[in-house]
């Protein structure tokens, strides 16, 4: 079944302000990357898909449903994680949990059993019994996660699950989200403005710019590899760039990465036998892939 499908979408405010014009897409199950720059258009489409907003005109289907007429039953198949802190502080995790699980129909005891269980899938058993108030930033975070998760949906909906979150916040929030949606075997959209998180655990790419589809896509066909390559060890980086440029081999660099120009298969040896006279321990040797930052920036540059 098609996750999302809409047809010539579009949705006008008051005032004459068009957020969405004419977005035609349909979207495969799995985990999928929502990206766009701030008013784009990204919260706009979420509201749509769960009902919260009409179109002005156009279709829209949610796992086969019509939200604008079938809003509860969407929402009984679809978790919603909101972006903006929105959590009473009085309330412990569980408590909050536990009633938002009651809202979404299930009954007293099960919805308690299901709050437990999404708690301790996002990291939260030990700490379910404090108020939210005293949460940090990321637990918060998870907390809204865990509302989304405990009724068992179909489809997540995530609006910028990173949001607020230090990098090592960030690096955990993303495998956990890639953890949902590749063992749980719930789908996953994850709206975002960070290209770069969402190209690390998504399957699928729908990105607009200004209410308007730019490009839907597999993440692999976004990108293409290069003739370079990408050459990464635990330890002595400087050593192997060293004897690599010995070699005539020439070397960039881009953070921990030795970037090295792929001349023909002889670059392979040579690079594998700098490692193993070396002793390093080798984490990765493969050709380069273009990020799929680059290709929006090389678009926006012959734009310009």
């Amino acid at each position: 079944m098609t996750l999302i499908a809409t047809e010539s979408l579009t949705k006008v405010y008051g005032g004459g302000v068009t957020a969405l014009a004419d977005l035609t897409v349909a979207v495969e199950p799995g985990i999928v990357g929502l990206v766009g720059a701030n008013g784009a258009g990204k919260s706009t489409l979420i509201k749509l898909l769960l009902g919260l907003l009409t179109p002005t005109g156009g279709r829209i289907r949610v796992l086969g449903l019509d939200p604008s007429t079938d809003a509860a039953a969407v929402r009984a198949r679809v978790g919603y994680m909101p972006e903006h802190d929105c959590l009473p502080p009085d309330l412990s995790a569980a408590e909050l949990v536990t009633h938002l699980g009651r809202m979404s129909g299930l009954p007293r005891t099960v919805a308690r059993e299901r709050a437990s269980e999404a708690l301790r899938h996002v990291g939260l058993h030990e700490e379910r019994h404090r108020p939210v108030g005293g949460y940090s930033t990321g637990m918060k975070q998870r907390v809204k996660l865990a509302q989304a998760l405990v009724h068992d949906p179909d489809l997540l909906l995530l609006d910028e699950p990173t949001n607020g979150l230090d990098p090592a916040g960030r690096d955990a929030m993303l495998a956990l989200v890639h953890r949902i949606g590749t063992e749980f075997g719930i789908s996953v959209l994850v709206c975002s403005h960070l290209l770069g998180e969402v190209e690390r655990i998504c399957d699928t790419l729908v990105a607009i710019e200004g209410g308007r589809l730019l490009r839907a896509d597999h993440i692999a066909a976004m990108t293409s590899a290069t003739d370079v390559l990408a050459v990464e060890v635990s330890e002595g980086t400087e050593a192997l760039a060293a004897r690599l440029a010995a070699l005539d081999l020439p070397v960039g660099r881009e953070g921990r990465l030795l970037l090295v120009p792929l001349a023909d298969q002889a670059t392979y040896d040579l690079i594998l036998g700098a490692v193993a006279d070396l002793d390093l321990p080798l984490h990765r040797l493969d050709q380069r892939r273009h990020r799929v930052a680059e290709l929006f920036a090389r678009r926006e540059s012959s734009h310009a």
